[in-house]
């Protein structure tokens, strides 16, 4: 399961972790997000133990959002050593997902 991360806990989660981190932007009104969730659910199953698989909620944490520029939702990063090492904006295939992801492993 993703897990939630927010505006206090994202540095420890996500620009702390060891392994890489995907996390999803989105928003509970966001048809395209609604339709990503799934998918990212997936993901977080998949990569259990090799990868950390998060969700930011942009209206309740929009400090976050803002620092990485959010502006279209979804958008997903994947974060490196507490870098970002990749982006995708909007809905994509699970397996584009996978790979991406897969590359900084």
């Amino acid at each position: 399961m993703a897990l939630e991360i927010t505006d206090s806990s994202f540095q420890d989660v996500v620009l702390n972790s060891e392994k890489p981190v995907l996390v999803d932007f989105w928003a509970t009104w966001c048809g395209p997000c609604v339709t990503l969730g799934p998918i990212i659910e997936e993901i977080a199953r998949d990569f259990e133990g090799k990868a950390v698989v998060g969700k930011v909620d942009v209206d309740n944490n929009q400090k976050v959002s803002a620092d990485y520029g959010i502006r279209n939702i979804p958008t997903v990063l994947i974060f490196k050593n507490g870098q970002v090492v990749d982006k995708l904006v909007g809905v994509s295939p699970r397996e584009v997902i996978a790979e991406k992801l897969s590359a900084h492993l």
